[in-house]
């Protein structure tokens, strides 16, 4: 069970308690829920984004799928699915596929479906395929303040 460094350093500067939560190695939101026992809606999932503006982290719960038409309209850009590669170099200390929904660690712009804002507690890839960082409601909310916008995704 492993938390990658620019979490843990941006989670420990921000003041933020969080636990660490081991599963088995998964590839997709839906097994890690299912894996760590987690209901699919309390998992945040990230994805990136991006367009001539650059790269973009919309955050949803792992049960949900971005609208990117809402997306671009709620920001005025166009954006698109950014490939591995990109992924790779823009967070380096993760493995691919395993990205945190903490982008304001990698400086990477973030807007979080207001969807996340509801729960009493949260479940978020750590940066690897077997850890989620679970913290509370109140404290990822703390965390995302300013970063939330209206809801730009779909339950599955």
């Amino acid at each position: 069970m492993a938390i990658v460094a620019t979490v843990e350093e941006y989670l420990r500067v921000k003041g933020v308690e969080y636990d660490l939560v081991s599963h088995p190695h998964t590839h997709a939101s839906w097994e890690t829920a299912h894996s760590a026992r987690v209901r699919g809606n309390f998992l945040a999932k990230a994805v990136v984004l991006a367009d001539e503006q650059g790269y973009l982290m919309a955050v949803v719960p792992a049960t949900h799928h971005i609208q990117l038409a809402w997306v671009d309209e709620i920001l005025g850009r166009h954006l698109g699915l950014v490939t591995e590669e990109d992924l790779s170099s823009l967070f380096p200390d993760c493995e691919v596929g395993a990205v945190p929904p903490f982008g304001p660690a990698y400086g990477v712009r973030t807007v979080v479906d207001e969807a996340l804002f509801e729960l009493p507690e949260l479940f978020l890839e750590a940066g690897d395929h077997q850890s989620l960082v679970q913290m509370s409601g109140r404290q990822f909310r703390a965390l995302m303040y300013g970063h939330k916008v209206p809801r730009f995704s779909v339950h599955l």
